[in-house]
């Protein structure tokens, strides 16, 4: 499909209410989608809330926990906005006319020590004055993030009064750079600014309100938290892990490591360079990112905070930085990445590399479990296969 879906509900999933942006877009005119598409519409005629995507999905979410509150039920409501083109009503586009948005100090980070594609990526923003930057032209994103907020308001409100005690689960897909290390929107880097999201959760009864979690979380661990919740429990093929000992102990820790990845290549309208594999591995204080076509990058949060200073080559972090790079390899294999292979392992800062072979670790496709499908054939024997890693 495209950006918008393909307006069909797939399976598994409940054809009354499934409601994607081709859906959203063939309610409307073909005066009106070119209108759906064009954040100028705001300053001169102005946007009604129902004639936006959020507030129709917000709807739908509303007249689903009516009917279906009392069942069991997972539903999954998701806003295009804020994203461009912010669409969003008054008074939410206007209230941030004139606002500046903080400028962090990486805002002035000029990347002379980061990868070559991000150079490339920021262009002639590397060029302009930094400091003079105003940090003001966001007034409509922002409104129509305070926008997206109201219409969430909605649904939890519906969630209180037909589902008191469903587990909610808030989180975003990114963030958006907003000008830090010269970069806009998101892409291939794994900056807090994009990749530190956030993940609200509450359960009545459950989870503790207040509570704050200071260890690394991923997108992986919902599945697996959900259908524990559900008294379903979670397969071995997830790779996430159940998050609910979080819920009677915020110290507990869950995972030694998140990690994070980015191989998109669309012609479409978003090709981002081309093709720009990265993978990264996180542990709550070091974060180490392989950028396979162009320079690595090691940054410590405890004292630099913005992201500033690249550690890759320095000789004080060496233990660290090949400590998080065996953690990121072997990620890779236990997950069958379908990248992996000798190049991400030798890499110019990595002494003890091993040599590049064609086989490299020679794990199989299938993971060693047999919970959806039978074990595969050996190659060579024809038999299923002993272990996953395929004989020399």
């Amino acid at each position: 499909g495209d950006y918008f879906g393909m307006g069909r509900c797939p399976g598994g999933w409940d054809g009354e209410y499934w409601y994607d942006m081709r859906n959203y877009l063939e309610e409307l005119t073909e005066e009106e989608r070119f209108k759906s598409r064009q954040s100028w519409i705001m300053e001169t005629e102005g946007v009604d809330a129902t004639f936006t995507y959020a507030h129709r999905c917000a709807d739908r979410a509303e007249k689903f926990l009516k009917e279906h509150g009392e069942e069991d039920f997972l539903l999954c409501v998701s806003f295009d906005e804020p994203h461009g083109p912010s669409l969003c009503p008054e008074p939410y586009a206007s209230m941030y006319k004139g606002y500046k948005f903080p400028k962090l100090p990486n805002v002035c980070d000029m990347l002379a020590d980061k990868p070559e594609h991000q150079r490339v990526w920021a262009g002639n923003g590397i060029e302009s004055d930094r400091a003079a930057l105003e940090m003001d032209g966001f007034a409509h994103l922002l409104g129509c993030n305070s926008f997206v907020d109201s219409e969430i308001g909605r649904v939890l409100a519906a969630a209180d009064r037909y589902a008191d005690d469903a587990m909610i689960i808030y989180t975003s897909d990114h963030g958006d750079f907003m000008e830090s290390h010269c970069l806009d929107g998101k892409g291939p880097a794994t900056y807090d600014e994009i990749v530190r999201i956030p993940m609200i959760m509450r359960q009545k009864g459950v989870i503790e309100p207040g509570g704050v979690y200071n260890h690394p979380v991923s997108h992986l661990d919902i599945a697996p938290t959900v259908l524990q919740n559900m008294g379903i429990g979670s397969p071995e093929l997830l790779d996430g892990k159940n998050l609910s000992p979080v819920f009677s102990d915020p110290e507990t820790r869950i995972n030694e490591y998140v990690f994070t990845e980015f191989f998109r290549y669309e012609t479409d309208h978003d090709g981002f360079g081309g093709f720009q594999p990265l993978r990264g591995v996180f542990d709550g204080r070091h974060k180490l990112t392989v950028n396979l076509l162009s320079g690595d990058e090691l940054y410590d949060l405890r004292n630099d905070p913005y992201e500033m200073k690249n550690l890759i080559m320095s000789p004080e972090h060496e233990k660290i930085r090949d400590g998080l790079h065996d953690v990121l390899l072997e990620n890779m294999n236990k997950s069958r990445d379908p990248f992996r292979g000798y190049h991400w392992e030798r890499r110019p800062w990595r002494t003890d590399a091993r040599e590049a072979s064609w086989g490299y670790t020679r794990m199989t496709r299938q993971r060693e479990h047999e919970e959806y499908e039978p074990k595969q054939l050996d190659y060579n024997t024809g038999l299923p296969m002993e272990s996953a890693v395929r004989r020399k």
